[in-house]
């Protein structure tokens, strides 16, 4: 992949780091414990521990996509973006227009979809 390419690409890939962050943030604020000084009853105090719950779950999901997408830099400091990190063949653009971050192209990702290609972590 050429230089102005691998920029175009690590300009997504930053934009979407900082959206997630910045979600993640948020997220945070919306999990607070609304009535910790013990004013909720038991039904309430469910209902903000299923949400702590809820929020917590999404951020985990989000903390594998900073993973990956800081993998994916790494991959573009090394010039080395768009290459499947199984195989070694390109991953289509428009892949990587979706999911920036992939590191598999198609075929390798069905194989590992499949159960026929192991999981790198």
């Amino acid at each position: 992949m050429d230089k102005k390419k691998r920029a175009k690409f690590e300009k997504l890939l930053l934009q979407k780091k900082s959206d997630l962050e910045k979600a993640y943030l948020d997220k945070i604020k919306k999990s607070g414990d609304g009535g910790i000084d013990g004013t909720l009853d038991s039904v309430d105090e469910a209902s903000v521990n299923y949400n702590k719950e809820y929020w917590y779950s999404l951020s985990d999901t989000d903390r594998k996509i900073l993973k990956m997408i800081d993998q994916a830099l790494l991959r573009v400091k090394n010039k080395d973006f768009g290459e499947c990190t199984n195989c070694g063949n390109p991953i289509e653009e428009k892949r990587l227009e979706a999911v920036p971050w992939a590191k598999l192209c198609r075929a390798c990702q069905e194989l590992q979809e499949k159960g026929l290609l192991e999981e790198e972590e």
